[in-house]
């Protein structure tokens, strides 16, 4: 396993840990808001993050492990060999673009917030908007990753 497959997996694994985390978040905001009567907006936030977390950091990991949702126009009973050419094929023109293209806008985005140390709107809000839109870069960084591992792993195969 080189380099790149112990990074992907183990940042994968790790942030897929997350799931159970927040979902106990979120029901204890519901018991909160629905049972107790209390509002908790920061704890709201921080299911937010999380989400983003999850959302942002596992997209590298599944479509490294190849589980992304397809569309089976190109893909139904096609050999190995065939999905192998389509991946690389639609990786290199649709997925790497989006790559550069969310990259390049988000790093404006990411920067700004970190300059004004960007906090919630909301009353009671989180104070660290900023390192949620940080989250941001984890998409086109992770999934860069697995474009440049599977057409380098195709090329050498």
């Amino acid at each position: 396993m080189t380099y790149v497959e112990k990074l992907i997996n183990s940042l994968g694994t790790f942030i897929s840990l997350m799931i159970p985390i927040m979902t106990i978040l979120m029901i204890v905001i519901i018991v909160a808001r629905y049972f107790l009567g209390i509002g908790l907006t920061g704890l709201q936030e921080l299911v937010m993050y999380v989400h983003a977390l999850i959302f942002l950091g596992c997209a590298g990991y599944v479509h490294y492990k190849d589980e992304h949702v397809r569309v089976d126009i190109f893909y139904r009973g096609a050999s190995d060999k065939y999905k192998n050419k389509i991946n690389i094929i639609f990786s290199i023109l649709f997925l790497l673009p989006l790559c550069f293209v969310i990259g390049y806008f988000s790093i404006e985005q990411v920067s700004m917030a970190w300059e004004s140390k960007q906090i919630s709107n909301e009353a009671g809000g989180l104070k660290f908007v900023y390192v949620q839109k940080t989250l941001i870069l984890l998409f086109p960084i992770t999934l860069l990753l697995t474009i440049i591992h599977k057409f380098m792993e195709k090329i050498w195969n």
